[in-house]
C-alpha cells in the first residue's frame, strides 16, 4: 500500500514539474502524458515513447527543475503493484489490514492464494477452511463454514472481484488477471491452490480444481465494477450447474477422509451439509448474476 502511494505522490509531483517546464517541453506533449489512458499494454507502451521524448527534452535543458523531472520522470508510466498472500494472512489474521487496502479505493491488485489452512506454519485451520475439514485445532472436524471473502469484497460496489481455479478454467484465470490489471482500482483474485497439508498427490492437483468447480465446491466469477458504470450486472459466473456431489472431490484429500475413518457419521453429516451448501451458493451467485442492473 505505501508502495502504491509513493508512486501516486511522485506521479503528481512529475505532473507539477512538466507544467512548470511547459514552454521548453511543449503543451501538447505535456497534455498528452498527463491524459493518457494507459489500460492496456498497447497504451503503456505508447506511454513510455511520450515520456522518453519528453525526458530527452528535459535533458538538454540541464536546470534543478530539470534535474527533479528526470528523478520522478519514470512514475509517469503506470506501474502495477500486486500484493501476495494466503488465505490466513487474507481471511484471518491479516484481513483487517487487507480490508483497508481494499476500501482506500487505490488502485492496488491483491492476489489470494487460497490453500483453505495456515500452509505455512504447519497446517491450522483458518477462516478459509471449509465445513469438516481436519486441521491443527480442527481435529474433529471445522464445525463452521468457510468465510466468503469475495462477497465481503463486492460489497463495496467498486472493487474488481475475482474468483479463479486453473486447472478448472484456465482460460478465465487469464481473464482475471487481465481484467484485474485493467481495472483503475483495488483489485482482488482469490486463487484455489491445491496444498500438501490437504493430503493429496500433489501432481493431481489441477485435477482437484476441475473437481472442486464441477462440484461447486469452488465457484468460478468476476465482478467488475466498470460493467456497472456501463449499465450491466457487473457479476459474471463462469462457472457452469454443478453436475457432482462434494463428496466425490472431498474424498480424494486426507483432510476429509481422516474424519470419515474415526467418525464415519460425523463426516457424513459434514459432507451432505458442504454439498447443500455449494449448491445454495451457486444457486446464490447465479441469481445474482442473472438479475437485471440499473445504474440509476
Amino acid at each position: 500500500m505505501g508502495y502504491r502511494l509513493t508512486i501516486d505522490k511522485h506521479r503528481e509531483h512529475a505532473i507539477e514539474l512538466m507544467e512548470l517546464l511547459q514552454d521548453e517541453i511543449g503543451s501538447e506533449l505535456v497534455t498528452a502524458i498527463t491524459s493518457a489512458s494507459q489500460a492496456n499494454e498497447p497504451e503503456i507502451f505508447e506511454q513510455r515513447a511520450r515520456v522518453k521524448e519528453m525526458t530527452d527534452i528535459v535533458e538538454r535543458l540541464d536546470t534543478p527543475l530539470a534535474r527533479q523531472l528526470l528523478s520522478v520522470a519514470d512514475n509517469l508510466v503506470k506501474k502495477s503493484v500486486w500484493i501476495m498472500g494466503g488465505d490466513g494472512w487474507a481471511y484471518d489474521i491479516g484481513f483487517g489490514g487487507l480490508d483497508h487496502v481494499i476500501a482506500s479505493g487505490k488502485d492496488v491488485n491483491i492476489l489470494v492464494l487460497d490453500t483453505e489452512v495456515y500452509s505455512n506454519t504447519g497446517g491450522q485451520k483458518s477462516k478459509a477452511t471449509p465445513l469438516g475439514a481436519v486441521a491443527k485445532f480442527a481435529a474433529a472436524g471445522k464445525p463452521s463454514p468457510k468465510k466468503d471473502l469475495g462477497m465481503i469484497a463486492m460489497s463495496y460496489k467498486n472493487v474488481y472481484v475475482a474468483s479463479v481455479a486453473m486447472g478448472s478454467n484456465d482460460g478465465q484465470t487469464v481473464r482475471a488477471f487481465m481484467e484485474a490489471e485493467a481495472y483503475p482500482g483495488p483489485s482482488i483474485i482469490i486463487a484455489y491452490s491445491q496444498c500438501i497439508a490437504h493430503g493429496i498427490d500433489m501432481t493431481k492437483g489441477m485435477n482437484q480444481q476441475k473437481l472442486a468447480v464441477e462440484s461447486a465446491y469452488w465457484t468460478l466469477y468476476r465482478y467488475n465494477p466498470l460493467l456497472a458504470a456501463a449499465g450491466k450486472n457487473p457479476l459474471l459466473l463462469d462457472s457452469k450447474p454443478p453436475k457432482t456431489h462434494v463428496r466425490e472431490y472431498a474424498m480424494n484429500e486426507a483432510r476429509f477422509t481422516i474424519l470419515k475413518r474415526i467418525n464415519p457419521k460425523m463426516s457424513d453429516h459434514y459432507l451432505e451439509e458442504s454439498d447443500l451448501a455449494a449448491k445454495e451458493k451457486y444457486d446464490y451467485y447465479a441469481k445474482l448474476a442473472a438479475l437485471s442492473y440499473d445504474k440509476a
